[in-house]
């Protein structure tokens, strides 16, 4: 992993650095529940000393995603079944109100690429790319929260996308998920076409409760 860019000159930018990168391989799956994150063996792949690399993991510590030991260093704890629960719970009380906002708040030139990342998404669909279209998804959603002109509701709904971005992929690739996600941003999109903000509200909620309907039912008993 030395080829990743970790050279910055002040300490704090690096330890930031090297948390995004390690938080970044928890949540997609790189670094597996139970693992053990060793300083010293860290320090090394990435290229950096260790202060860096203890600051980082203090970090994760306190988001709950790794649990330090002082004898074998910090296990991770990853994303539970129990967290992906939780975090779908929230989005569907909250991403209604971001398209509510955001239907006050689109511009022309916002709706017109929600359009375009909307045609890619059905190019992708039909591709069966899972992958793609999560990501269009993402770029899609960020622009509604960007649009909702609410910093706090942004960083919060941004972050909880982040923390599910596997589970999101699995959905989508479970029974005939895909085609219907569409058809519920489709949907969404016409709400902000005819700037209806009640319509658009509904919309995502819908779309939030069976994505999170989805995601339970793929949970083991």
């Amino acid at each position: 992993m030395k080829d990743l860019d970790f050279s910055v000159n002040n300490d704090d930018s690096l330890h930031i650095k090297v948390y995004k990168h390690i938080k970044s391989q928890i949540i997609n799956g790189g670094y597996g529940p139970g693992e053990i994150l060793l300083e010293t063996k860290l320090a090394d792949e990435l290229g950096v000393s260790r202060t860096p690399i203890r600051e980082a993991i203090h970090l994760l510590e306190l988001e709950g995603l790794v649990e330090s030991s002082t004898k074998k260093g910090a296990a991770v704890l990853g994303i539970s079944t129990k967290d992906v629960q939780d975090i779908y719970a929230i989005r569907q009380l909250v991403e209604g109100l971001a398209a509510r906002w955001a239907a006050e708040h689109l511009t022309a030139v916002e709706i017109k690429e929600l359009q375009k990342i909307f045609e890619l998404m059905e190019f992708y669909a039909h591709k069966l790319d899972v992958e793609e279209v999560t990501e269009l998804d993402n770029r899609f959603h960020q622009i509604i929260y960007e649009a909702s002109g609410s910093k706090i509701l942004k960083l919060t709904l941004g972050n909880l996308h982040k923390y599910v971005q596997m589970a999101r992929q699995e959905s989508l690739k479970a029974h005939d998920r895909l085609p219907h996600t569409i058809e519920e941003h489709r949907a969404v999109l016409q709400a902000f076409l005819d700037r209806d903000a009640e319509v658009a509200e509904k919309a995502l909620a819908y779309h939030a409760k069976m994505a999170y309907l989805n995601i339970i039912d793929q949970q083991p008993e």
